[in-house]
């Protein structure tokens, strides 16, 4: 059995990475949710939030992100949550266009069925 990446990271980082926190609060972030920075990195920012901010220059998802930067969904969470506060992100989950009432799934899937019928 092979160690993964994260059984040599060291605790220490990462609890200075999150500042301390153990859960992001009070945001609904899944490892589907697409991330899209609406700004530059700025000077000074922390290292972890200047690389979302590169990475998420088109839609990336939380676990694209947790695998570019080698760190674990939980802490990515926190520090989407740190971005989200500041308006540096946004976040939109992929059936979020669904949910504002563009085509609802049985709509969709009757519109499938009559151009299959119609083949």
């Amino acid at each position: 059995m092979t160690r993964s990446a994260l059984d040599g990271e060291d605790p220490d980082r990462l609890y200075t990475v999150t500042g301390g926190r153990s859960s992001a609060d009070d945001v609904d972030l899944d490892l589907v949710t697409l991330i899209v920075s609406e700004s530059d990195p700025a000077p000074g920012m922390q290292s972890e939030h200047a690389r979302i901010l590169r990475l998420a220059a088109k839609p990336t998802s939380v676990v694209e992100l947790s695998s570019d930067l080698a760190l674990p969904v939980s802490v990515i969470k926190i520090l989407l949550a740190d971005l989200l506060a500041m308006g540096k992100v946004s976040a939109r989950h992929p059936s979020s266009a669904l949910a504002a009432g563009r085509t609802s799934d049985s709509e969709f899937l009757k519109k499938v069925l009559v151009g299959l019928r119609n083949l």
